[in-house]
Order: structure tokens, then C-alpha cells, then sequence
């Protein structure tokens, strides 16, 4: 396993959650990073993004000013921190690394390499 992602669990609406994204024998620096989420039912959705090379970040509209992706180097970690959780946040949630220059790429196509999931359930 070479991204493993955890932080998942069920609160309520408001609430916030950290999931983690770690590289076990995958150095992170490099790597385009995302986060997906796919809900039941519905296909995967792409979340947000760390770029490869200057660290550029971007969300999708659904999250943006609620979810913030942050990195520690040393730990080889990436993080999503989600805020005012909705329940239409309920998903499982995917990191993905890809090395490439183009986001594009990534929130397209997805990663080469992917974490397990961690189921988030936000509740009303």
C-alpha cells in the first residue's frame, strides 16, 4: 500500500473532521495530490488539490471556504481539514497522487496511485 487515507467517521452537521493522507512508500513531494469523494450512487467527484511543483491549491465549488488542504513534508502527509460539515459531504473520500504539472490531469483523470477511502457520514 502506498497512500494510505484515514480520518473518516460520523458527526453531525457543523462539525469538522481531518483526514490524512500518507505516503508509506510513496514520497508525497512531487506528486500532484487530490482528494475525491464518490457518494453512493453518484460517481466520483473531485474535492480539492495540491499541485505538484509550487504547492498551488484549489476546491471544488461544493467545498470552497469549508475545506482546506494543507501538507507537512516531514511527515509525508497530506491533510483535509473539513468545517461546517454538510450531510451532502457524506462520501467515501480518495486521495490520489499523480506526477504531473497539470492539475487538469489529476482532477480528470485521477491518480496513479490511490488510498484505500475513509467513509465520512455527516448526519442532519
Amino acid at each position: 500500500v502506498q497512500l494510505q487515507a484515514s480520518g473518516g467517521g460520523l458527526v453531525q452537521a457543523g462539525e469538522s473532521l481531518r483526514l490524512s493522507c500518507s505516503g508509506s512508500t510513496l514520497t508525497l513531494e512531487g506528486f500532484g495530490i487530490g482528494w475525491f469523494r464518490q457518494a453512493p450512487g453518484k460517481e466520483r467527484e473531485w474535492v480539492s488539490y495540491r499541485g505538484s511543483r509550487d504547492g498551488t491549491r484549489d476546491y471544488a465549488d461544493s467545498v470552497m471556504g469549508r475545506f482546506t488542504i494543507s501538507e507537512d513534508v516531514a511527515e509525508n502527509t497530506v491533510y483535509l481539514q473539513m468545517n461546517s460539515l454538510k450531510p451532502e459531504d457524506t462520501a467515501v473520500y480518495f486521495c490520489g497522487a499523480r506526477r504531473t504539472l497539470n492539475p487538469m490531469v489529476l482532477i480528470k483523470v485521477g491518480g496513479d496511485y490511490w488510498g484505500q477511502g475513509t467513509l465520512v457520514t455527516v448526519s442532519s
